[in-house]
């Protein structure tokens, strides 16, 4: 199936699922409130649309339908970077989205999906509920007038496609690359020419030849776009998007009309889905890897230790510029650096290690070799 029937099909698929939620409607109990989600997504894409709708569907579940809810892929309401505005605007309840999306807003938002350096799964967890980054996620959202959740993770991120090999920093010098958030903005350092695309427009661009190269996902999301078609070149790991955690971004005020226990059922669904689509991912991507490269020739290729220093010493000046700025945005890079220096050195002394040598004793490799 090539990549515009999968995603016709998907579509067809995800209405009927739409529609049969729609018709069960006027069941719901009389005063129900609505709910219209919108997201980034394309409907019915592999983890991160099919999370998205799941979520939806599960806050109409778990609050027994007295939310009803309209969930809208991108694109099918607004666009997919207009989906802040229609909820801070109130004319969307909720988004899903990646909140490094809204940088431009207040680079603060970055944080909050994923910056270079950055978390990983099990250390953005631990930093938003309970070393004071969800506090701060309010903080900010608060300004917009929007509440947010963790709804979701990708994990680790591939460091993207390239129709030429990286050897060196100067690599990316005249390169045209789509990479948003603040990793975006390392590469830029680097002399590359950065292009913010959602991810139902990537494809087109990289056959055209209007990017030179891209990151999205890995290797289960990034098999369904067909990447492989225009570049061969596949690199590991990124350094832009450690964990990328996905947020549910809810108008406040319209929160503020609800029960305590549609609130709570809101928090919980998303709590669930931040859980689930990590597993989601971490059991496809390798089945996704070995058919990339067994069945479509991708050379899977790691960054080397020169192009690593120069990513950091681009991060340094990027988070530098961020503290600059001052005011929310500095307050959540300091709680990010002690977050990241306290977590960091448990797991470098836990799971780091461990997988190490597990994965020695068994002989497990990159990609299952």
């Amino acid at each position: 199936m090539d990549r515009r029937s999968f995603i016709k099909k998907a579509g067809l698929a995800a209405g009927a699922t739409a529609a049969a939620g729609t018709l069960a409607a006027p069941a719901i109990a009389q005063g129900a409130k609505e709910m219209v989600v919108v997201s980034t997504w394309p409907r019915d894409f592999p983890g991160l649309g099919t999370g998205a709708q799941r979520l939806a569907a599960r806050i109409e579940q778990l609050s027994e339908g007295s939310i009803a809810v309209q969930y809208f892929a991108a694109g099918e309401r607004v666009g997919a970077f207009d989906s802040f505005d229609a909820v801070a605007s109130g004319n969307a309840q909720a988004y899903h989205a990646a909140d490094y999306y809204w940088k431009g807003k207040n680079p603060g938002w970055a944080y909050f999906t994923a910056v270079p350096f950055g978390f990983i799964y099990a250390e953005i967890n631990s930093w938003i509920y309970d070393l004071g980054g969800q506090e701060l996620w309010d903080e900010l959202a608060g300004d917009f007038g929007l509440k947010c959740y963790a709804a979701g993770n990708t994990g680790v991120q591939m460091g993207g496609w390239f129709n030429k090999e990286i050897n060196s920093a100067d690599d990316f010098k005249g390169l045209k690359m789509r990479m948003p958030g603040l990793g975006g903005d390392v590469i830029a350092k680097l002399g590359a020419s950065v292009v913010s695309l959602p991810g139902g427009q990537i494809y087109e661009n990289l056959v055209s030849g209007a990017i030179d190269a891209t990151e999205w996902v890995g290797p289960w999301n990034d098999y369904f776009l067909k990447f492989y078609e225009a570049a061969k070149y596949y690199y590991y790991p990124g350094m832009h998007e450690p964990a990328s955690m996905l947020s549910f971004g809810c108008n406040k005020s319209w929160l503020g009309t609800l029960t305590d226990h549609q609130r709570l059922v809101i928090e919980v669904a998303c709590a669930e889905e931040n859980n689930k689509m990590m597993a989601e991912y971490n059991a496809n991507n390798s089945t996704y890897l070995k058919k990339l490269v067994d069945e479509h020739g991708v050379k899977l290729k790691r960054f080397n230790e020169d192009v690593y220093d120069a990513f950091g010493k681009a991060a340094d000046e990027v988070f530098a510029e961020v503290v600059a700025q001052g005011g929310i945005a500095a307050k959540i890079h300091e709680s990010f650096l002690n977050a990241r220096k306290e977590v960091g050195s448990w797991m470098n002394l836990s799971d780091v290690p461990y997988l190490e040598e597990r994965n020695r004793v068994l002989g497990i490799t990159v990609g299952n070799e």
